[in-house]
């Protein structure tokens, strides 16, 4: 199925470019857009652990919130870039949008606080945005204002594949382990994996963002991956794996497929996305990746992976 699934995918050009040079505004303008959407769902929702309950998920349209308690009443978040819409739906039939297009992030701000407040789903979040340095405030970022629909659209198209291949992988382990989710504040999809173990305190020290977060984050042993469009590190599309604590060998690890290595700055194995979207076989290829990366982290931390790991499917019988 998973081969059908990735076939049918591939007929319409799933896996798009997305070249850093040529979209990096749209990106940096888009990432302060999702903080803000995020943010309002971090505010009112109770804080589930490792920051699960703040993030966005991707859906067969752009990203969403899912929904999100107001009093009697919940609401979601949607970016749609199928239309290039922003739209707010709420329990009792209300919905309303807004237009993504060019404006600054302080617009963007201003207007979805006018939005929410007119429909009776006012909010109040931090206006500092997090894991970005410098971080203007939103309702004075100005420098940040470029929307081309375009770039927006390829972006989410490959977040849907990258969704697709990171559930089909996630599938496979039993043990703890996060929804397939979009953290706003590092603007990735990812998906962890526990062994569940302790891990030794986080070193902490991300930009604009809490010591007490990164730790709450990494408070168990990890094996991490996910997609992330890149960054003044690595100005790249790339897949992305990584454990915490990273265990003695890690980094020497042999690792699939050939295309992929460790970043010695990063911390993590890196596979550029272009090496996948241009494979005879995209999800197959993402897949040895993220399977590779994790038994590497596996078996070097010495998880119970008999335990952790599922060898079928129940489907057939279900």
């Amino acid at each position: 199925m998973v081969a059908e699934n990735a076939a049918a995918r591939r007929a319409g050009d799933a896996w798009p470019p997305l070249p850093f040079a040529e979209w990096r505004d749209t990106y940096a303008t888009l990432h302060m857009w999702t903080q803000i959407v995020g943010k309002v769902r971090l505010v009112q929702t109770p804080w589930v652990n490792h920051s699960w309950s703040v993030t966005l998920y991707v859906t067969p349209r752009g990203l969403t919130t899912s929904p999100i308690a107001h009093g009697a009443r919940t609401f979601s978040v949607d970016f749609d870039f199928v239309d290039h819409e922003l739209i707010v739906e709420a329990s009792d039939g209300a919905r309303r949008t807004m237009p993504l297009a060019p404006r600054s992030v302080a617009d963007f701000y201003a207007e979805l606080m006018r939005l929410l407040a007119e429909m009776g789903l006012g909010v109040r979040i931090h206006t500092k945005p997090n894991e970005v340095d410098p971080a203007i405030p939103f309702p004075r970022d100005r420098e940040h204002a470029t929307y081309i629909a375009e770039h927006a659209h390829r972006f989410w198209r490959a977040l849907v594949q990258a969704d697709c291949v990171m559930k089909a992988f996630r599938a496979r382990f039993i043990g703890k382990a996060s929804p397939v989710h979009f953290f706003w504040g590092s603007f990735d999809l990812a998906v962890t994996r526990f062994s569940g173990r302790p891990a030794p305190p986080h070193p902490g020290g991300v930009p604009n963002l809490p010591d007490a977060i990164a730790r709450e984050a990494y408070s168990h042993e990890v094996s991490s991956c996910g997609f992330w469009p890149g960054g003044a590190a690595l100005p790249m599309a790339v897949f992305y794996a990584y454990a915490y604590p990273e265990p003695n060998g890690f980094r020497d690890a042999k690792i699939e497929p050939s295309g992929a290595y460790y970043h010695p700055d990063l911390h993590e194995f890196v596979l550029p996305y272009d090496a996948v979207r241009t494979a005879g076989g995209p999800d197959e290829v993402l897949l040895s990746f993220l399977q590779s990366t994790y038994e590497a982290a596996a078996d070097l931390g010495h998880w119970d992976r008999t335990a952790l790991e599922r060898a079928t499917s129940p489907v057939s019988s279900y």
